[in-house]
């Protein structure tokens, strides 16, 4: 990545969400869950479609490694990943992995990155559809990566937000049930959440990492994909305690 990319993109940083309209705040929180845990017969088919993230950053697992999840929700992936031999989250919201079933294979949930002791180390850290979510993004992956193993993986997978292929799919999908259900248009919950892009994370990973590889899903462009796999090595750590 181009340094003066770079710094024109990190000077976007942090981010602020759109404020919702009125209708939306009402049931955000109820929305959020409902998306979260499958509630509906609509939602239980993205979830299967989004298995291909959870399959995809589990492909790379190896016996009794030391595992933290940024963003774990509902603690869904924990299914993807028996393998491992200690597995920490990073949840703020304790209402969606409170009652998870998979609650009592989790060492640890942190509510937020700072919790996290400084001197833990990782052999994988990973997040699924979180990181077009983040603010600051660019304090995320640096403080994160900082936390990885020298021979570790950080992973992300995350919809490709920005291409042709997933804009209309959230439209005819769950954007069209969601105007059936609640009367309003779902566009202004979808600018709230997804403040990130797909090309902006990877540019981002690109330059905390020396390594990336991308991999989409189901095609390998970014206006036929939905989803886009990103596996990072070698942090260049100057630049993670730059912006830490």
């Amino acid at each position: 990545m181009p340094a003066h990319a770079a710094q024109e993109l990190l000077r976007q940083y942090p981010r602020r969400k759109p404020d919702l309209p009125e209708p939306h705040r009402r049931f955000y929180a109820e929305h959020i869950r409902e998306s979260r845990t499958g509630a509906n017969r609509l939602l239980r088919r993205v979830n299967r479609l989004e298995r291909w993230m959870h399959n995809r950053v589990a492909a790379c697992r190896k016996p009794g490694e030391h595992i933290l999840e940024i963003g774990a929700g509902t603690l869904n992936h924990l299914p993807f990943e028996q393998s491992a031999g200690s597995y920490d989250a990073i949840e703020p919201m304790e209402s969606l992995w409170r009652d998870s079933v998979w609650r009592s294979r989790v060492r640890k949930v942190y509510p937020d990155l700072g919790a996290v002791p400084p001197e833990n180390r990782y052999d994988r850290i990973l997040s699924i559809a979180v990181l077009e979510h983040v603010g600051d993004l660019p304090r995320l992956v640096a403080s994160s990566a900082m936390l990885l193993r020298p021979d570790g993986v950080w992973q992300a997978a995350i919809p490709s937000e920005g291409g042709f292929l997933w804009g209309a799919a959230w439209r005819l999908t769950t954007g069209l049930a969601f105007r059936l259900q609640r009367g309003c248009s779902y566009a202004p919950l979808m600018r709230h959440e997804h403040i990130n892009t797909a090309v902006e994370v990877t540019l981002l990973l690109e330059w905390f990492f020396a390594k990336v590889s991308v991999a989409q899903f189901p095609f390998p462009w970014r206006h036929a994909s939905f989803y886009r796999y990103l596996e990072c090595r070698r942090p260049n750590l100057d630049r993670c305690q730059a912006h830490a």
